[in-house]
């Protein structure tokens, strides 16, 4: 066998230039636009007015910018639980010997994932429906009539409302992703926790658990920058209402470029919201790879 030919480094280069020009194309023009823009006061005219920093300040004074940083934040710690929490529930119950049409599960579990956000906003939209709504509809059927009400009018759990639909739709996705790291464990292993009496929560807890933190700490990390951008099923589903206690950032940015025409600030807050989600993917590696480390030097 001859020696394999390696490319050299110009070649290598060359190979990597088309989907560095779309990369830088798609992503890096339009951020430095965006940064640039957001040193001006601009409504889209060619007349641009040069302010500094002043749409950084008023950002520090916007309060409804800042209420939607929360309820982001809150779609996170939700998804967290109703995303990344109940995958891994599944991924144990697909993985227990007594089910059975395991494959069946898996493409049922994925389907919503292949919908597109707004399907699953409209759907989710009709199942709240005061009128007609499967949600009303099941109460009625229950004898709780009392309870029925115009769920997407709530200003205290609409936040909560709005992040059903998104772990609906993204369950199966980190089920799968869990069934990977999780088939990836080796057998022995649990058969010998299983002789030494660990079973059922036990074994979760103190094996498996541990054994597939990688796993999981892809999945929350995923799940954090996922809901820090959520924007499509809020917009179809409340506009951020009602009043402002459903929005999140990228609506409110949305809503101030494009309805209010204040292409200037609207960078900035897009900016903002950039350097924001970057910080908190950040920290929370941080924090997820030193308690992985920790628990590693413990153990």
């Amino acid at each position: 066998m001859g020696k394999a030919l390696r490319p050299t480094r110009w070649l290598t280069l060359l190979y990597l230039l088309p989907g560095l020009a779309v990369y830088s194309f798609v992503v890096l023009v339009p951020i430095l636009s965006a940064f640039r823009y957001s040193f001006y006061s601009w409504t889209g005219g060619p007349r641009r007015s040069f302010i500094g920093l002043d749409n950084y300040v008023e950002i520090m004074r916007d309060h409804v910018f800042w209420h939607s940083f929360l309820n982001n934040g809150l779609m996170t710690v939700y998804g967290l639980i109703g995303q990344v929490g109940l995958a891994f529930l599944f991924a144990l119950f697909l993985l227990s010997r007594a089910v059975r049409f395991k494959a069946l599960h898996r493409t049922i579990s994925f389907f919503p994932s292949t919908l597109a956000p707004i399907i699953i906003a409209f759907l989710w939209t009709l199942i709240y429906n005061y009128n007609y709504g499967l949600l009303n509809e099941g109460l009625k059927l229950l004898g709780l009539e009392r309870l029925a009400q115009s769920w997407l009018d709530l200003s205290g759990p609409i936040v909560l409302l709005v992040s059903i639909p998104l772990s609906w739709q993204n369950i199966g996705f980190y089920t799968l992703l869990m069934l990977a790291g999780l088939s990836a464990i080796n057998k022995e292993v649990l058969e010998v926790a299983e002789l030494d009496g660990a079973t059922g929560f036990r074994k979760a807890w103190y094996v498996i658990i541990p054994l597939a933190k990688p796993t999981l700490m892809v999945a929350s990390l995923l799940c954090i920058a996922n809901n820090m951008r959520g924007f499509e099923h809020i917009y179809a589903m409340t506009g951020g209402g009602p009043g402002n206690a459903s929005s999140v950032m990228a609506l409110y940015a949305y809503d101030t470029s494009f309805l209010r025409f204040r292409y200037g600030y609207g960078s900035a807050l897009a900016i903002a919201i950039m350097a924001l989600t970057l910080l908190i993917i950040l920290l929370s590696a941080f924090a997820l790879q030193r308690k992985r480390s920790t628990d590693g030097g413990v153990s």
